[in-house]
């Protein structure tokens, strides 16, 4: 269980904080459903950016925000269906978009998740703590964004070898960027940097979303509630919902197959990974390039019990799919063959994990052989807003993008995608996955065995995270009392 103990003493001087810096912290039921948002907020919002670093952004915390860059208001989810011109497959593919975050990811909400229980309860003090986010990117960005807009001070880590856009963006908003060794695979090294911070300063408190269960939670309660909307409207009387396709990352996203699996027994959560660095399929090693998703280590907060296939990208489809997709050229090649216009012209919705998402949904849709009647979900979770230093040092590297690499990149990587690389998951091989946390979690990060072998044996482990919601909402809403400002 996510820990709810309240701190009086450091709770009052957060209380005092918020009615000062005129903060209101939206509940979960809202980030689920923004009608529930008060008018005096959405009224405010009218005059606020997307991104502005304001508290009222808060509320913006949903997939439902307006598509607009400044003043929007609340819609239904954001999502987009894949044609079969793209796809190649019969199955629908449909996908949330992150884009219409703050921050443009839906980080904010992982972080939002983590952080507010801590608040609100009074167990993070903002007059005295550091909110440490150790990251492979989007996370430590979303973490910074929600610190600066509850009042808090922000240290963010991250590998060095992330895309420019990701530090340039934090040099403005988090109080501190640490730079660790490695690349998008190098996670180890961020833990230790963690370690050195709570040995070196009091004042840490760290948000690592590979063990906090916020993290889990809020994709288990919003994002999943999102894609059961998204479900209600798409789903015909002979459709049927066949599962969730997601990069690991942190795999909290992946939550929101666990209450979808509810809902629809029969679903399936198939999580993906860089085929440079096949952990989760090879107990492998290695280093790759989609940004997005970590590897080398088994989150502590992933329900592997609950996982039915395990799926490798290669991280070459990844990169060359992004020119395919943003420049010129690749563009009016998949025009000319047959993908909707308006479609390609929101493509740069993706970023490389989503890409890799969309990759993973293919590969599923093929091995299962699934047809029309079918659908499969996942997310967008940034955009390539964060990657445009990516394609300019490919272009510098590889040249200007013409019809040919397009034609190329077209077949091989998208029309050329085959079932391979993958696993579908018999109890052994969940258990073993699972067994890897051992490594990490155990004996480097000091967790209890005893934790570990109830993960796996218990399903009110689980259970019981998903049930906090209502108790996270009640505390919130007494912390808003106590500030006074609705």
């Amino acid at each position: 269980m996510i820990d709810l103990t309240i701190n009086e003493e450091q709770r009052e001087r957060t209380v005092q904080r918020a009615r000062e810096r005129d903060i209101i912290i939206p509940t979960f039921a809202q980030m689920r459903n923004p009608e529930l948002i008060p008018d005096k907020v959405k009224e405010e919002l009218k005059d606020i950016g997307l991104w502005d670093i304001t508290s009222r952004n808060l509320f913006r915390i949903t997939w439902k925000n307006e598509p607009v860059e400044h003043g929007g208001g609340f819609n239904g989810v954001n999502y987009v269906e894949l044609p079969k011109s793209l796809t190649g497959v019969d199955a629908r593919i449909i996908a949330l978009v992150g884009k219409w975050f703050p921050t443009g990811s839906h980080k904010v909400g992982a972080t939002f998740g983590c952080l507010v229980p801590r608040l609100v309860t009074g167990q993070f003090d903002p007059t005295y703590h550091e909110a440490v986010w150790p990251s492979t990117g989007n996370y430590c960005r979303g973490g910074a964004y929600d610190a600066s807009l509850l009042a808090c001070d922000s240290i963010a880590i991250l590998p060095e070898g992330m895309s420019q856009e990701r530090f340039d963006w934090l040099s403005k908003v988090a109080g501190e960027t640490i730079a660790t060794p490695g690349s998008e695979s190098n996670v180890k090294e961020i833990y230790d940097k963690v370690w050195e911070l709570r040995e070196e300063r009091e004042n840490v408190f760290v948000f690592n979303q590979f063990d906090e269960f916020g993290n889990h939670l809020w994709h288990y309660n919003v994002t999943g509630h999102a894609m059961e909307e998204v479900l209600g409207i798409e789903m015909g009387p002979d459709d049927n919902y066949h599962g969730v396709a997601l990069t690991s990352g942190s795999s909290g996203t992946l939550g929101c197959g666990d209450y979808l699996k509810e809902i629809f027994p029969n679903s399936r959560i198939a999580v993906g990974e860089a085929l440079q660095c096949p952990t989760l399929l090879e107990n492998g090693f290695g280093a790759h390039r989609i940004e997005g998703i970590g590897d080398k280590h088994v989150p502590w907060i992933h329900n592997v019990r609950n996982t039915d296939m395990v799926i490798a990208i290669d991280d070459n489809a990844v990169v060359n799919l992004a020119r395919l997709f943003n420049e010129p050229a690749g563009r009016q090649y998949l025009i000319d063959k047959g993908v909707p216009q308006d479609l390609v012209c929101q493509l740069d919705f993706m970023g490389f994990s989503c890409i890799a998402n969309v990759l993973m949904s293919i590969k599923y849709a093929k091995y299962y052989e699934l047809d029309e009647n079918d659908i499969v979900l996942t997310v967008f979770t940034d955009s390539m807003e964060l990657y445009q230093s990516r394609l300019k040092e490919m272009h510098e590297e590889f040249g200007e993008y013409t019809e040919m690499d397009a034609a190329r990149h077209h077949a091989r990587y998208l029309k050329g995608v085959t079932p391979n690389y993958l696993l579908d998951l018999n109890f052994e091989a969940k258990r073993r996955i699972h067994n890897l946390k051992y490594y990490t979690w155990i004996e480097q990060q000091g967790k209890e065995l005893e934790e570990l072998n109830t993960q796996w044996s218990d399903k009110s482990y689980w259970d019981g995270y998903h049930q906090q919601v209502d108790d996270m909402d009640e505390l919130i809403k007494d912390f808003n009392d106590r500030v006074g400002l609705l």
